[in-house]
């Protein structure tokens, strides 16, 4: 038998037994600022379309920067994505239901140089690859069923 030489012992199947743990947990990735005060934030505020601020009761900030995103993405945009990512945000950024992203930043100095960044970034038509938008009284993906 293959699995006796992998010193598995079909009379004992879950004897040293290794499985599939499954993927880490979704906890484990948070930004420093939410993992912090997770389950603890006063209130936020949408301070223009796509950019909104946070704010805890410890009273830190985070702010969000949403931005349009689509169903179906090539590698190359996701990679393009996680660039501004981690140039901007230290790695952090998360999808929303609707297939939109936010970039998140801790401090609001860092709010305008994200947005430009996303505002210089455009497909070879000359439309916007990141659209700052989504929130409030703005248009956010329309998501429906097929």
């Amino acid at each position: 038998m293959a699995f006796i030489s992998t010193g598995y012992n079909p009379k004992k199947p879950m004897e040293n037994r290794i499985s599939d743990l499954g993927p880490k947990s979704y906890e484990d990735f948070y930004p420093p600022v939410i993992a912090k005060n997770k389950g603890k934030w006063s209130h936020h505020e949408i301070l223009e379309p796509g950019v909104l601020v946070h704010v805890a009761d410890s009273g830190d900030e985070i702010y969000t920067i949403r931005v349009g995103g689509c169903r179906l993405m090539s590698t190359t945009h996701i990679n393009e994505i996680c660039d501004i990512a981690d140039k901007h945000c230290d790695g952090h950024l998360r999808f929303t239901t609707r297939n939109n992203i936010e970039f998140m930043v801790d401090s609001k100095d860092k709010v305008e140089p994200l947005k430009n960044d996303l505002a210089s970034r455009k497909f070879p038509g000359g439309s916007f690859k990141f659209p700052i938008g989504g929130t409030g009284a703005g248009v956010t993906n329309i998501v429906h069923t097929q």
